[in-house]
């Protein structure tokens, strides 16, 4: 969503930090990515968070959160880390391509490596 996108009223009651936000879900996880104006909107940042669903004791819901900040300092040997990373995985680890996810494949993986 784009700080426009807000109706006056509605966009008052969220914090008015909030510039843009996409939401990834991955299985049982969903990754946030949102872009942040510092006070006075003089410059912007990210946060990254993980949110995990678990099931409590007496059955109800709860998430738990991990959150990263970055700043514009750090975007590109943050980009640079992370396209280094994902091309060794790509190459090292899954002989070429990344797969595509699947919770059945997922699963299957998983069994192999704990057998």
């Amino acid at each position: 969503m784009y700080k426009e996108d807000y109706d006056s009223t509605g966009y008052q009651d969220r914090s008015s930090e909030d510039v843009f936000s996409k939401q990834v879900r991955a299985g049982k996880r969903t990754y946030f990515f949102d872009v942040k104006a510092t006070r006075g909107e003089k410059d912007f940042y990210l946060t990254i968070t993980e949110s995990r669903r678990r099931n409590t004791a007496d059955g109800s819901a709860a998430y738990d959160k991990h959150k990263i900040f970055l700043y514009k300092e750090d975007f590109r040997k943050f980009q640079q880390g992370l396209s280094d990373i994902l091309e060794y995985m790509r190459t090292e680890c899954f002989g070429g391509q990344i797969p595509e996810y699947t919770p059945e494949k997922g699963n299957e993986a998983q069994a192999e490596r704990n057998a």
